[in-house]
């Protein structure tokens, strides 16, 4: 019994060794963009892994040349990142909570069919469509930062549906029987009683939803008019100086300062993303 106790607890001690060094290997990008946003342009290029010491340190120079680099202003381009993806969250949560509680409760071929085509989106690649997209986009009139989290629905629906159907089969069906005593129709059913309970998964789907939508480049890239709006991702391609050339160490300062939003958000929220696919997982 000892022995294998002992065993298991060497077995524990090398996982944790294992994963301590992937989790390093993962994290080692971004150690590399937190040292040379704060080194000059050519030491960037030239000593990498170097650490920003003596004549090697930029300072905060580089923040401020990239947030003040060329006619469009680094805040606005944040402005518009932080708007879409406030909106499109907002709206993939709404729409396909509401979807998965119907597909759920109106058990019907067609219901099963639309759930399959939903599944099925999140196998299909971006780049199939990405062509045919902008073309869409621009007839529909959907390239500004106010549209485009239509096209955010479209293509975040399918795992949004997958996880909240997972979930919405767990609710007690008794309680929205109860409500319709009360004479409650479907959308105060829905809103003031099916809702709140999906609290879990509405959380989890909604931090995936938040890191996709803030670091997403192609999407933006393909459907915004560049001339008039950009986001951060879009922001930082465009920080070039004449002849094509880039300023790394202004470029590393931009991605450090649009990915530290998001790391900090997730730190915060993992939890829930744990607890909400348990829950889809399990009592779906």
């Amino acid at each position: 019994m000892a022995k294998s106790l002992s065993a298991q607890k060497r077995g524990e001690v090398i996982l944790s060794i294992v994963f301590s060094l992937i989790s390093l290997i993962w994290v080692l990008p971004v150690i590399l963009v937190l040292i040379n946003s704060f080194k000059l342009n050519t030491y960037v290029k030239t000593d990498t892994f170097a650490l920003p010491l003596n004549e090697m340190s930029a300072g905060f120079s580089n923040f401020i040349k990239g947030m003040t680099y060329g006619n469009y202003p680094f805040l606005k381009s944040a402005g518009y990142s932080l708007m879409v993806t406030l909106f499109s969250t907002a709206l993939i949560l709404v729409c396909t909570s509401m979807a998965a509680w119907y597909i759920t409760r109106v058990d019907s071929r067609f219901c099963k069919l639309v759930y399959l085509l939903c599944v099925f989106s999140m196998v299909v690649p971006f780049q199939m469509v990405m062509f045919t997209l902008s073309k869409t986009a621009d007839t529909l009139h959907l390239n500004t930062p106010w549209t485009i989290p239509v096209i955010y629905l479209g293509f975040g629906a399918g795992l949004a549906i997958f996880m909240f159907v997972g979930f919405v089969k767990s609710v007690p069906i008794g309680m929205e029987e109860a409500a319709a005593l009360d004479g409650c129709g479907p959308v105060r059913t829905f809103f003031s009683i099916v809702l709140p309970v999906l609290k879990p998964t509405l959380i989890s789907v909604g931090i995936l939803e938040i890191m996709w939508v803030w670091n997403d480049y192609l999407l933006p890239y393909l459907v915004l008019d560049r001339t008039r709006f950009m986001t951060i991702p879009i922001h930082i391609q465009y920080l070039k100086g004449s002849y094509g050339a880039v300023d790394l160490g202004a470029t590393m300062a931009l991605i450090l300062m649009s990915i530290i939003p998001v790391i900090v958000f997730y730190l915060a929220c993992q939890k829930h993303i744990i607890k909400g696919v348990a829950a889809g997982a399990i009592k779906g």
